[in-house]
């Protein structure tokens, strides 16, 4: 857990409620804001805090994930994500994740094996799928089949063993990328792929989801990377809306695959995962470098009803620093398939040129983030729309796991039960059915 302790400086903050006056603790971070406890707000004053959206509110205490989004920094235990994102892997990072600690060359071989011999999943399961229509939408598939798995793997869903915790973590590390590829098959009507041992993690999906018994599929290294980036980069991003939907979850002691299918569920709203999705319709939308400035023209006409979608963040005040990463994934991808001059690509970058130059832009902070380029980066790669959020949601099983490992031990945890603010009728008398 975070080393937080009572601010020495400020031991407790004084609110008063007419003639009363209560005391806050005070909590200090290892990094950002102090916090105010008001655990005992109620009980001592008969009052709750109102914060919808829980923008102001700390709902647990985590030492995972740290967002600095005035600075546009991201921390993966402590360390930057450009750095992971330039010498490390996504498996590393899921140890990193997972652990709290980067892996020693031994502890990172035998993570790597135990997540690649748990790949393939449970033969049965193929029937499972068969029983969703063809055409239906992978994210749909996946929050059925994530959700079933405790039928399947019934021996890691007691969540008091910490055995049977590390068995179910490791099994959905490794079969969501397996799930994924499935689900994305099953949706084009091909044969599934099963995985190869020999393959790394992000190799693996890739082939899984291009390969066809007809003939051989070979991975370039250069799409592999770009592709374990954008699980590296998708890993985990403090208690954003699925994460907290895994921990809501996760705090009534259900099972940890009920608890992930709950965390795709909430992945698949378009204002959360499907965001790179639009981010792409909306380059298509304008098509050409010619048409941008009646575009950026609607977005700061109040009255359009149009904004930009891949600009801005609900946390980041600041350059997206996942952003900077993927822009180069994405020249690197774009090149190697012949496609630098991609016009989606040229209507990209050149709105990125104006959103760091245009006055508007930078009073509003309206930098380019993570989805900006991601969308771009996997349709290059041959994945249709569909597929951008089963890969955000196989990408950030990792950080999910680790919350919720992480709220399982933590002895303060409590099941979520958020108060409201009533505005409907008092207590009123039933009224007959004759005289209403």
């Amino acid at each position: 857990m975070a080393d937080t302790k009572t601010n020495p400086e400020a031991v407790s903050a004084k609110l008063s409620l007419g003639d009363q006056t209560i005391e806050l603790p005070v909590m200090r971070p290892t990094v950002g804001p102090d916090v105010l406890d008001i655990r005992k707000l109620y009980a001592q004053g008969d009052v709750f805090t109102y914060d919808p959206g829980f923008t102001s509110t700390a709902a647990c205490e985590s030492a995972i994930t740290y967002i600095d989004g005035d600075k546009g920094e991201l921390l993966y235990r402590g360390y930057p994500i450009e750095q992971l994102a330039d010498k490390s892997t996504h498996l590393e990072t899921c140890f990193l994740l997972l652990y709290g600690e980067l892996p020693t060359a031994a502890q990172l071989a035998d993570f790597t094996e135990r997540v690649t011999k748990h790949t393939m999943v449970h033969e049965q399961m193929h029937y499972f799928f068969r029983g969703f229509r063809r055409d239906s939408h992978p994210m749909a598939t996946m929050v059925g089949v994530v959700g079933a798995m405790s039928a399947f793997y019934h021996d890691s869903t007691d969540i008091a063993d910490p055995w049977q915790r590390e068995v179910a973590a490791i099994r959905l590390i490794a079969k969501l990328p397996t799930i994924a590829a499935m689900a994305y098959k099953y949706s084009i009507g091909q044969p599934f792929v099963y995985p190869k041992n020999s393959l790394d993690y992000a190799s693996n999906f890739l082939n899984m989801c291009f390969a066809v018994p007809a003939e051989d599929y070979q991975v370039n290294p250069i799409l592999a990377k770009a592709m374990d980036r954008i699980m590296m980069l998708h890993a985990d991003h403090e208690q954003n809306a699925s994460t907290s939907t895994v921990r809501l979850a996760g705090s009534s002691g259900a099972n940890p695959f009920a608890c992930i299918a709950a965390g795709i569920a909430c992945l698949w709203g378009p204002a959360h995962g499907g965001a790179n999705q639009a981010c792409l319709e909306m380059l298509r939308e304008i098509g050409t470098v010619d048409r941008i400035p009646e575009y950026v023209a609607k977005a700061k006409d109040k009255n359009s009803g149009f904004r930009l979608m891949g600009f801005g963040h609900r946390v980041y005040k600041n350059f997206d620093p996942r952003a900077k990463v993927m822009k180069e994934s994405a020249d690197e991808v774009l090149n190697l398939l012949g496609v630098g001059n991609n016009p989606l690509l040229q209507v990209a970058k050149e709105l990125e040129r104006i959103a760091l130059e245009d006055e508007y832009f930078i009073s509003k902070k309206l930098y380019p983030n993570v989805d900006f380029y991601s969308g771009i980066i996997l349709e290059a790669m041959g994945f249709p729309t569909s597929m951008f959020t089963p890969i955000f949601a196989l990408s950030r099983t990792v950080g999910w796991i680790a919350q919720w490992k992480e709220m399982i031990a933590d002895p303060t945890q409590k099941i979520g039960r958020p108060r409201q603010l009533y505005t409907g009728p008092a207590a009123r008398d039933y009224v007959d059915l004759r005289h209403r």
